[in-house]
């Protein structure tokens, strides 16, 4: 019988864990299994260039796991039987049950459309490249009127969003809504960068106040203002699934999975939570920042504990420090801000069309590290964690 380990999120943080532990198992004793809603890679932080219709290179799943033992399963995860040790998954051939011994939690963050009314209904929101692609052409078809954007959000996804929609529509009137100031934790010469570049690009920038309900073509402001818009893109911030917190693992106030410092649940032993999922403590505070370089550390930290301790060893604890933020400013305009070990700014920048080839260049690095996880001289070495008793594997119908 062998120890199966359940990969539940094939995002950053998912994907290169369940592939880097896959390196150092022997697959005779291990399994390892990743569970995905989407059968293709989402690069989050290209998705606003795909809104506005150029071409992003997307890469399927199945194709970063070629020549690999690592089992894959497309569907979403409903219901987690910490008990049973079993993950319900349902897909579109129906439901099925999938048995774990170790499970790693890495279903990431979504954008939040449930705090403010309004939000589903009449705002869209960059979730995935299907809806990145309907975007697309609702914004070539308002810009051939010149017509509004309102985008909601002043942190990294607001910004980068408005900057790039203006650059690509320059007949559009874009507005980015905010309560804070656009940018306001960056250095001064950031904000000063940032700010200039939104005039050189036209976007209107509104400060001050909440939005309080996004109605059918317009923004309603909690001082009583209202801003109309053709279309509204909704960045407001992040949420994260509740399946961790109905299953009955501890989390925080914001559905995060509690962990210590070697990424294991503190509630329940062999649950492990990676990425935005998770709230790891550290000299960082209670909790990491959410976002892709979250899931781009914790997701190959953890495969590396828990090889340490399916073979019996002690795995070293997770350890990280922020240096940079990478900002897209559309394709001619790009911050870097550099940051200190405590997360505070350094008054040192990159700007440009160097700031956009340092942060392509980022993310074509995370892409080559989901092709070779390492470690490159991986050894595979025996279990020696037992084994526990447990139910096979079962496929249900849809009809039941």
């Amino acid at each position: 019988m062998t120890h199966d380990v359940v990969v539940l999120g094939g995002g950053y943080a998912g994907l290169p864990a369940a592939k880097r532990l896959a390196r150092q198992v022997r697959h005779d004793e291990v399994s390892v299994t990743l569970v995905t809603a989407f059968p293709d890679f989402v690069e989050r932080p290209r998705l606003h260039q795909m809104a506005t219709g150029q071409q992003v290179e997307i890469v399927r799943i199945a194709d970063y796991l070629e020549r690999t033992p690592v089992r894959l399963v497309i569907g979403s995860a409903t219901r987690i039987d910490l008990a049973g040790r079993t993950v319900t998954v349902t897909g579109s051939s129906g439901s099925r049950v999938v048995s774990f011994d170790t499970l790693v939690y890495a279903l990431g963050s979504n954008v939040d459309v449930a705090s403010v009314a309004g939000v589903a209904e009449n705002a869209c929101s960059l979730v995935g490249t299907e809806v990145a692609a309907e975007v697309s052409s609702g914004l070539r078809a308002v810009a051939e009127r010149a017509g509004r954007v309102a985008v909601c959000g002043g942190g990294l996804t607001g910004i980068e969003i408005a900057a790039e929609v203006a650059e690509f529509f320059p007949a559009l009137d874009v507005t980015l809504v905010s309560r804070d100031a656009p940018g306001g934790w960056l250095s001064d010469k950031a904000q000063t960068y940032l700010a200039r570049t939104f005039d050189h690009l036209g976007v209107a920038v509104r400060t001050g106040s909440r939005v309080r309900e996004v109605q059918s073509g317009h923004l309603t402001l909690d001082d009583g203002d209202r801003i109309p818009f053709d279309i509204c893109l909704w960045a407001g911030g992040f949420r994260v699934p509740t399946l961790a917190r109905d299953s009955g693992l501890a989390v925080n106030g914001e559905d995060r999975v509690l962990v210590d410092k070697t990424l294991e649940s503190v509630s329940h032993p062999g649950i492990y939570a990676i990425g935005d999922a998770a709230a790891v403590p550290g000299p960082w505070g209670c909790e990491l920042a959410m976002g892709c370089r979250t899931g781009g550390f914790t997701g190959p930290k953890v495969a590396d504990i828990l090889a340490a301790r399916l073979a019996g060893r002690a795995p070293e604890p997770f350890r990280y420090r922020y240096i940079h933020e990478c900002i897209s400013l559309g394709r001619k305009h790009g911050l870097i801000q550099f940051l200190n070990a405590d997360e505070s700014p350094k008054q040192r920048i990159l700007t440009g069309r160097r700031a956009i080839a340092y942060k392509n260049m980022t993310l074509n690095g995370a892409k080559i590290l989901f092709r070779h996880t390492g470690p490159a001289l991986a050894r595979r070495r025996h279990l020696t964690t037992p084994v526990p008793e447990r139910s096979v594997e079962t496929v249900r119908s849809p009809a039941e």
